[in-house]
């Protein structure tokens, strides 16, 4: 069992004191995954919610016990542990199984919780709108349900009837696992009409229209800090695990003059619940939909590659090929300012060694214009090809032209400018909405 230091700074006194265990099977150094930094993570999870971190170990777990995960001679060290810490809560850094959380609770005298329950705390304290408390509410429930047994401990005794039937313990489960399935499914109920008005929303952009491009990446990648440097946004950008839950949108123009709307989404973590998943697909549904994803990710920490197979697991579940469809994903390397430069210029980055992901600091603006120009070009590398004859006496349809399309080529005779021209499906759409009087010898011809 490794010892790492109690945290000796942080939250305030009336915080309460926890102490994190992390399981370490085999195959974690199989998988590449290093336990430390997992343990580490863990630890910034509960410093997200103001956790006090009395102690925190690495636990080598040969063979999972039904009973308590831990073998028997583990669980009585962990105790006197927890107890020296003067511990409230211990935190098990993996999946409990709720016999598992109860028998654990019962061994060290304190609530346990589990990786899940502790991302489910998280996001119940961070979540500031209606919709993103309906998608934790939603998530809890769910995780809940599945624990019921632990709440009735108390009637045990009264179990028993006769022949199969169960006593009033059993009856009293059934009542209030029918209460929690009824407050799920108004729950529901409630997110299926978030989704509605998600996909009204993304109807009424693509009227507009301008291309989305999403953020994603692991949490605490910089995703709001860049989003900030290149919006102006001033979201919440705090350096902890999910500190932002709710997504955000602002519109943004790109060096070619096109303007596109950028999101910033919720973090992603390894082993994300399933709940969470399930709860925020409504808001997940923003990045299934966006023309673009921008992968960041934090090249500081040394365990990236994994964090980055962790997002790519995320993104494949939604449906999106994470591994990088060349048209459609951008890898950008963030936090280059905390990288040594000598290490870094071995990178396969753009801007470094040429091809490979864009470098940038989100924290001094280094490489942004880099990956702007990135971002605009693939944008305009998918836009068809049209050819227009313009009037050269009307100024404001060839303007229009150069500042929403790529204009490719030009010849110009006494009356006309011939032009092919990049440009979506939807400006086409807007072309002939703004500029109707183009017909005739003056007008538009699609190749």
């Amino acid at each position: 069992m490794t010892s790492i230091a109690p945290e000796r700074h942080g939250p305030s006194r009336d915080a309460a004191r926890a102490v994190i265990f992390h399981p370490v099977w085999s195959r974690d150094r199989a998988n590449g995954t290093a336990p430390d930094a997992r343990l580490a993570e863990a630890v910034g999870l509960g410093r997200a919610i103001d956790l006090v971190i009395a102690d925190q170990a690495l636990v080598p777990v040969r063979r999972s016990r039904a009973a308590t995960l831990f073998g028997t001679g583990t669980v009585a060290d962990l105790g006197r542990r927890i107890a020296a810490a003067r511990a409230e809560l211990a935190i098990v850094d993996a999946a409990l199984a709720p016999i598992q959380q109860r028998n654990l609770e019962k061994a060290w005298h304190c609530k346990v919780i589990d990786r899940t329950g502790l991302i489910l705390e998280i996001f119940g304290a961070r979540a500031r709108t209606r919709e993103g408390r309906l998608q934790v509410s939603l998530a809890a429930l769910s995780y809940q349900r599945s624990r019921l047994v632990r709440s009735w401990t108390h009637l045990e005794r009264q179990r028993g009837g006769h022949g199969f039937l169960g006593g009033p313990g059993e009856s009293q489960l059934e009542s209030d696992r029918r209460q929690l399935d009824q407050k799920i499914t108004r729950l529901r109920r409630q997110l299926d009409g978030v989704v509605r008005t998600r996909a009204l929303h993304r109807a009424a952009r693509r009227r507009i229209p301008y291309p989305v491009v999403a953020l994603v990446g692991y949490t605490n990648a910089g995703k709001s800090t860049l989003f900030n440097r290149l919006t102006g946004a001033g979201v919440n950008a705090e350096d902890k695990l999910f500190a932002t839950l709710d997504p955000t949108m602002r519109g943004l123009v790109l060096p070619s003059g096109r303007t596109v709307i950028l999101s910033d989404t919720v973090g992603f973590i390894s082993d994300l619940p399933t709940e969470l998943v399930a709860a925020f697909r409504a808001t997940l549904e923003e990045v299934v939909a966006a023309d673009m994803i921008v992968h960041i990710r934090d090249i500081s920490q040394a365990d990236h590659a994994a964090r980055k197979a962790s997002v790519e697991a995320i993104l494949d579940d939604l449906g999106i090929d994470g591994a990088g469809d060349q048209g459609s994903m951008i890898e950008v390397f963030n936090k280059i300012d905390l990288v040594d430069r000598s290490a870094a210029a071995a990178m396969p980055v753009n801007g470094w060694a040429h091809p490979g992901p864009i470098a940038v600091s989100a924290m001094t603006g280094e490489g942004c214009g880099r990956m702007l120009r990135m971002i605009d070009d693939r944008l305009t590398a998918g836009r068809p090809i049209v050819g227009l004859r313009i009037g050269l006496d009307d100024g404001a349809a060839l303007a229009w032209l150069y500042r929403h399309g790529e204009v490719l080529e030009r010849a110009d005779d006494d009356r006309f400018a011939c032009l092919r021209v990049g440009l979506d499906d939807a400006d086409q759409a807007r072309f002939r909405r703004r500029f109707p009087s183009h017909g005739g010898d003056g007008g538009i011809f699609l190749e």
